[in-house]
């Protein structure tokens, strides 16, 4: 079977590995899907959501982070403004703009930020168990800690995915005759939260004009006051979600509930749906 994977490099040297794919049906006024996964994870955790939109008929790219995956591993800038570049390259190399972002997590912070920096690339924003209150002095100690308590290498699938908490990440690792290997470095993880020790993005959501969907975990790690004073700075365009029975990684412990939410989003008001080319939800 060939390989989809495909790459492209960004102004700084960064390779990135992105997939890209075309609905069998597209809607002629379905804006494309830009999906962008968490940290150490990979684009593979949007396997389900990815089929799910193609058959509304949404085109649907995702790319492995810098740093992640079949990315370039350890560039030398994981700053958010770094990430923020990157899905900027990727929107306009690939022609997405205006698009849906999607991001989970880090992943989230990446795509607000994105949406905040370059509103006329978004046309709608939805943020899975991500929000602005990032601020954690401990957070950097944390992931290193996270990393290094990963068996090296994982013996077995079976294994890692016990130990990692789902198939997706499991098979996000690099296998190999001794076992599975991590495919991040561990100090570049670290890197890419660092300035969330000390950061909050308070003032750059309340810029993010478009509308946004947060969607939280009931057992997830997103403060529920986070996502009631992000809709208190812009009540208008922010709609909030719980997905039950679901923690941090809410679009692999509950992928049907995590589309089903986005689909009522994006069919929320007969504007959005006019621009988002859906047919407005009964009410």
């Amino acid at each position: 079977m060939t390989d989809p994977t495909a790459y492209l490099t960004t102004p700084d040297g960064t390779r990135l590995a992105y997939r890209d794919d075309t609905p069998p049906h597209a809607h002629p006024t379905a804006p494309p899907v830009l999906l962008l996964h968490g940290l150490a994870g990979h684009l593979g955790e949007w396997d389900d959501l990815t089929a799910r939109l193609l058959a509304d008929g949404h085109r649907v790219v995702r790319y492995d982070a810098r740093g992640h995956g079949a990315s370039t591993r350890t560039p030398a800038d994981m700053t958010r403004a770094a990430a923020v570049r990157d899905a900027v390259t990727v929107l306009e190399e690939l022609s997405l703009s205006p698009a849906i972002l999607l991001g989970q997590s880090l992943g989230g912070l990446t795509a607000m930020l994105t949406a905040a920096a370059h509103p006329a690339l978004v046309t709608a924003l939805i943020l899975v168990e991500a929000g602005p209150a990032c601020r954690n002095a401990e957070l950097p100690a944390q992931i290193a800690a996270w990393l290094d308590s990963w068996p090296a290498p994982f013996p077995s699938r079976r294994e890692a995915a016990a130990f990692l908490g789902h198939q997706a990440w499991a098979d996000g690792l690099d296998w190999r005759e001794d076992g599975g290997h991590a495919r991040v470095d561990r100090d570049t993880m670290v890197a890419a939260v660092a300035e969330l020790a000390t950061e909050d993005y308070w003032e750059q959501w309340s810029r993010v004009p478009c509308p946004t969907l947060v969607l939280r975990g009931e057992k997830g790690t997103m403060p529920a006051e986070e996502a009631t004073g992000m809709r208190a700075r812009r009540p208008a365009d922010t709609h909030l979600t719980v997905v039950p029975d679901a923690g941090h990684d809410v679009h692999l412990d509950q992928p049907r509930a995590l589309y089903e939410a986005v689909e009522t989003f994006l069919r929320a008001t007969p504007e959005n749906a006019a621009r988002l080319g859906t047919e407005p939800a009964d009410h």
